[in-house]
């Protein structure tokens, strides 16, 4: 990956600490596999439905910026 392109970064872990929850439960709240939801929280992921973007903030009870940033 080209360093000068802008980096979407996944603040899940954060989320999750603070609401003492783990992935797992996560998974089964929003309806996302283990394994997609590992992929958003280790950077990974190129893309994020609309619909699991409205399920994560649901369950985590935030705002999509505060599941995301942009690194330039």
């Amino acid at each position: 990956m080209d360093e000068a392109q802008p980096r979407v970064i996944c603040h899940i872990d954060d989320l999750l600490a603070s609401r003492g929850l783990t992935l797992t439960q996560l998974s089964e709240q929003v309806g996302v596999s283990l394994a997609n939801l590992s992929v958003l929280k280790n950077n990974r992921a190129k893309a994020v439905r609309f619909t699991t973007l409205v399920a994560l903030c649901s369950a985590l009870d935030c705002q999509p910026g505060d599941l995301f940033t942009v690194v330039r």
